[in-house]
């Protein structure tokens, strides 16, 4: 059994017992959530999509850590104008183990 759900702006494909990487979540180490943004549920090669969410379907997680992606290097420079520009940046994210998947059966 699979699920897309919607956290941060972005979707994201899960299963029961995967990890994954979403955009930061205000919630403390080892607390349970419940993710209701959920757009599929699929079983097998049966779906059921939702217009545009699965009424009644929910997503358990659990948060494991909370943390930041490596550094991605921003590098600006104009040739033949003295102009260089170095900038960094390190995105927040928080890690969860997806746990049940409940609600609409596909």
């Amino acid at each position: 059994m699979y699920a897309v759900i919607k956290t941060g702006g972005k979707q994201y494909k899960v299963a029961t017992g995967e990890k994954i990487k979403v955009e930061q979540i205000a919630a403390d180490v080892g607390q349970e959530i419940v993710i209701d943004q959920v757009l599929a549920v699929g079983i097998g090669s049966s779906i059921t999509v939702g217009t545009p969410l699965v009424l009644g379907a929910t997503v358990t997680v659990t948060v494991l850590s909370q943390g930041r992606h490596d550094k991605v290097t921003i590098f600006k420079m104009r040739r033949r104008k003295h102009y260089q520009k170095r900038q960094g940046h390190r995105q927040n994210y928080t890690e969860l183990q997806i746990g049940v998947i409940a609600g609409a059966a596909a």
